[in-house]
């Protein structure tokens, strides 16, 4: 049966509180105390997993195989699953939770098609993937990522209907009433052999920039507090409530940095500050951030107590195990011991119940995305893209420039130039000579963001270029150049680079930032400073993304609701035939004091 989210926040109504109670028993390693008798124990652990991104399978629908990648890691729930069985066989089922830690509905192509091309939200419309996956592995609760947002609050809703477990978010609050419009936390009470039971409270956090990325999602329906400031109000009430154990599902990296600028007066990456700032927790999920971290510690400023975090790699990759050690002392149950560590998924076989559970859906994708629209007379590759300019970065701009053009005809901005803007999001992504499928054009790019253009001039555009191009590590002239090491300076990743198709310029790596870009042109003549273009760019971008100059307070001159990957692909058809020579050329490069680096 399907979690039902009325009955959860009822019990949230009547005492703040959303219970979901799991038995279990246990055999815990027995001590001496000082009086010779052993201490009553208990030891129980948490799984966790984050950042799943609709990965099931042990599948890229992009390149139409197995999963792989350098580190030669394996994906997906179905791995997962495996893993958790045999966590559950070795310390009884009873004794484990299973939670995660957000983003989980979109990422994959799997995850694409039932939000859009046969979404969970039409009447009789199917169950979405993800839900049956976590359901039949039996996960306890789930916090709420930011991508969770990508296809609107109707399709979450949904997602959230059809799972058996909880969607947490103690600081996604209703814009209006400003109260919690999922529910905050659940409480998991597992039975012991000693009579009293260990309640287990797990609070769920997640990403105050979900205000910024989905704005059109979310303005005026949801408003997002920082983790901080909602830690400090539940932890106490979960305490008060009898919680022994305080876990925080938190879609929050560890390490105190934010992409936000001063457009939102909250931390992106909380979890290390919650850890040291609200005291009361015990142990918190890290997600958001794509990084592995095994265990990492951090003392509480007002206990002086350590909280340990960990964070699994993205997609299923990894799944997190707290180890709780307990021990009875004064009439309750206290946390004698914690440690965590990572499972790699690796090591494990598909578990064929999860396998056999979608293989229906699964094929139904795999048929989607090898769909063909189109052929192209050449092959074109990402792998350069970010070091040089490449044709199939250009198509992506192409596009995008050329939709804004038609949409602006007829309008008193219709005869200002347009210029695009378009990030390397893969540095896998190909389209081959031949056969172009909706898969290849799909690759092109990966995320859910939709169109929009913004009027700038050309000096903003100059500043907007030099914050890009923070992305370069500094190297003087003469210096040995490895193309490995020269890009993600200030660890700036790939999809906060851009590159801005319709100018012509240099990039001179050997100055410092802020004072890179040489020889700005448009149609060969300087940039103007004073004149006015429009900037054809992302919703991303355009509501603040990556912290770029200018931008969010650009005028909209125009938006669109379709994803910019359905617009190429949309383009790809309607012109049969993708020739690179009409639209690609060598705009921007790498220098060092005037000379080419490549």
């Amino acid at each position: 049966m399907a979690f039902d989210r009325r009955t959860f926040l009822g019990t949230t109504a009547a005492t703040g509180a959303a219970v979901a109670l799991a038995g279990a028993t246990s055999t815990p390693a027995a001590a001496q105390s000082e009086s010779g008798r052993p201490p009553r124990t208990y030891s129980f652990t948490v799984m966790g997993t984050t950042d799943l991104h609709g990965n099931v399978f042990n599948w890229d629908y992009f390149t139409d195989k197995e999963f792989d990648d350098k580190a030669h890691n394996d994906v997906g729930l179905a791995k997962i699953s495996t893993l958790v069985n045999q966590v559950r066989a070795e310390k009884g089922r009873c004794n484990t939770l299973l939670i995660d830690a957000g983003d989980t509905i979109q990422g994959t192509q799997l995850s694409y098609y039932y939000a859009k091309v046969d979404p969970i939200t039409a009447r009789r419309g199917p169950v979405h993937p993800m839900a049956q996956a976590m359901n039949a592995i039996g996960y306890d609760a789930a916090a709420l990522g930011n991508h969770e947002f990508n296809y609107g609050i109707p399709v979450l809703r949904k997602f959230e209907e059809q799972c058996d477990f909880p969607l947490l978010g103690a600081n996604a609050l209703d814009a209006k009433t400003l109260r919690p419009a999922f529910p905050p936390y659940s409480m998991h009470r597992l039975r012991t052999p000693h009579g009293p039971d260990v309640k287990v409270a797990v609070l769920g956090l997640t990403n105050p920039g979900i205000a910024i990325w989905d704005k059109a999602n979310v303005q005026g329906q949801m408003t997002f507090p920082g983790l901080e400031e909602q830690a400090a109000k539940y932890v106490p009430r979960l305490r008060s409530l009898g919680a022994d154990v305080v876990i925080v599902s938190a879609h929050s990296g560890s390490s105190g940095t934010s992409s936000y600028g001063d457009q939102l007066p909250y931390i992106e990456n909380a979890a290390g500050l919650v850890a040291e700032q609200v005291p009361g927790i015990d142990a918190i999920l890290v997600g958001h951030a794509h990084t592995e971290i095994p265990e990492y510690r951090v003392k509480n400023k007002a206990t002086g107590k350590d909280v340990v975090l960990s964070e699994p790699l993205k997609w299923g990759q990894r799944l997190t195990l707290f180890d709780f050690e307990l021990v009875w002392a004064k009439g309750r149950w206290s946390v004698a011991q914690v440690s965590a560590k990572v499972l790699n998924s690796n090591t494990a076989a598909e578990d064929p119940e999860i396998t056999g559970l979608l293989s229906d859906e699964h094929r139904k994708v795999v048929a989607y995305v090898n769909q063909v629209i189109g052929t192209s007379t050449q092959a074109m590759s990402s792998a350069d893209g970010p070091v040089k300019d490449v044709a199939i970065i250009d198509l992506i701009n192409h596009v995008q420039a050329e939709t804004v053009k038609a949409a602006l005809s007829g309008t008193e901005w219709a005869a200002l130039p347009v210029v695009s803007q378009a990030s390397c999001f893969s540095r896998t992504a190909s389209i081959p000579a031949g056969q172009v499928t909706i898969r290849d054009a799909a690759g092109l790019y990966p995320f859910e963001n939709t169109l929009e253009a913004r009027l700038l001039t050309g000096a903003q555009l100059k500043d907007y270029l030099e914050y890009s191009a923070r992305y370069y590590v500094r190297t003087a002239p003469g210096d040995v150049v490895d193309p490995a090491k020269l890009t993600n300076s200030e660890s700036t990743p790939d999809y906060n680079y851009d590159a801005v198709y319709g100018f012509t310029y240099d990039i001179d790596i050997a100055q410092p930032v802020g004072s890179r870009i040489t020889g700005l042109s448009f149609q060969r003549k300087p940039v103007d400073p004073a004149g006015q273009f429009v900037l054809a760019v992302n919703n991303y971008r355009a509501s603040g993304g990556g912290n770029f100059p200018h931008v969010p307070q650009a005028r909209q001159l125009w938006a669109n609701s379709d994803e910019i990957r359905n617009t190429i692909i949309q383009w790809v058809k309607a012109k049969g035939t993708v020739d690179p020579t009409q639209f690609a050329s060598v705009d921007w490069r790498l220098t060092r004091a005037g000379v080419p680096v490549f």
